[in-house]
């Protein structure tokens, strides 16, 4: 049976993106008349079979949201996403609804392949939960089925209704945290410009160091996930040659893997090395060292995405734009004076 025509068969023909696409066979501004009629004929051609949702309108809708997850946040022993969609769906239920979990693979993301649960029309508007490619972002956002949502991560575009957490004041917490226990060798491990978040903890990262004169040092900005898009963070982080004092990590799940290597490397935590790590994590009862971190207050961030998300399903006022949870400093056992 030969594979369906989809939106990237149509753009790599056309010689158009596939977001120009989708704007075009869903009849959306954005692109001239010549190049939608174009774009329409060739998908003709092909074959192409415009897919609409098989929801009958009522006035009551499905009861529904739908959770859409990229897999690379999903990994087996990252459970920051899981906690995240757990709190998402405690405070749905609150509000009289149901959820619906998808989990959208790379593959999808490149195809611009809607959500299943969209197209099935089995819910009234989705949570799309981290950071997927920029494309797909567009392409969620202009789908012309349910409102969306974003949690956890933003883009150059003010008309998105984004949710995320203060990472840059929340690393210039830390980070200064640090400095005031006495440390000046500072290194930051995260892959800046990988998502959002970690860049702006990159630059919460360097505005404490800069504002206390420390020099900034390339070698210590340790990279924690690679920049291919699948958003995995590593299994092992490489050690610098000159080692710092501290290490201020992106993520508790970074700062956890961190101190499994420095293990191994001989160096104790918080004796030798301290390290502070983000987000928060309930992790005190497998760890071996509780995590010096930055709560990011996920269940507020849950409650305000589902409150915007249904605000905009009954099509009631909402707010609009960022909305960022500010959160605050837990100091644990992972960080010693010097």
């Amino acid at each position: 049976m030969s594979k369906a025509v989809t939106l990237s068969h149509i753009a790599k023909i056309v010689g158009v993106s596939t977001v120009t696409v989708s704007k075009a066979m869903s009849d959306r501004s954005g692109v001239s008349e010549d190049m939608r009629t174009k774009i329409k004929e060739v998908a003709s051609q092909l074959g192409y079979q415009m897919v609409t949702t098989q929801k009958k309108e009522r006035a009551s809708g499905t009861g529904n949201l739908g959770i859409l997850i990229p897999s690379g946040f999903l990994d087996r022993v990252n459970s920051f996403y899981w906690n995240m969609y757990q709190l998402v769906v405690t405070s749905a239920s609150e509000r009289g609804y149901y959820c619906i979990l998808e989990i959208v693979n790379q593959e999808e993301e490149a195809a611009l392949t809607m959500p299943k649960m969209i197209l099935d029309g089995k819910v009234d508007g989705v949570i799309l939960i981290g950071q997927s490619n920029k494309e797909y972002t567009s392409f969620l956002w202009g789908n012309p089925h349910v409102p969306v949502t974003f949690m956890d991560f933003y883009e150059a575009n003010q008309d998105y209704d984004c949710v995320i957490s203060d990472g840059f004041y929340g690393m210039y917490l830390l980070t200064d945290y640090l400095i005031k226990c006495g440390h000046k060798k500072i290194a930051f491990v995260g892959t800046p410009m990988s998502t959002s978040s970690i860049t702006d903890r990159y630059f919460g990262y360097r505005k404490a160091l800069m504002e206390q004169d420390i020099p900034f040092m390339q070698e210590w900005v340790i990279q924690d996930r690679s920049l291919s898009g699948d958003h995995k963070a590593y299994e092992t982080i490489p050690l610098p040659q000159e080692m710092p004092t501290a290490f201020a990590c992106s993520s508790d799940y970074t700062a956890d893997v961190l101190i499994n290597g420095l293990r191994e490397a001989g160096y104790l935590v918080p004796e030798d090395i301290s390290v502070v790590g983000f987000d928060n994590c309930e992790w005190d009862k497998v760890v071996k060292v509780p995590i010096t971190s930055y709560d990011v207050r996920k269940d507020r961030m849950a409650e305000l995405a589902v409150c915007n998300l249904v605000s905009k399903i009954k099509k009631e006022s909402y707010i609009s734009g960022i909305q960022i949870v500010a959160g605050g400093l837990v100091k644990k056992k992972s960080v010693s004076e010097i």
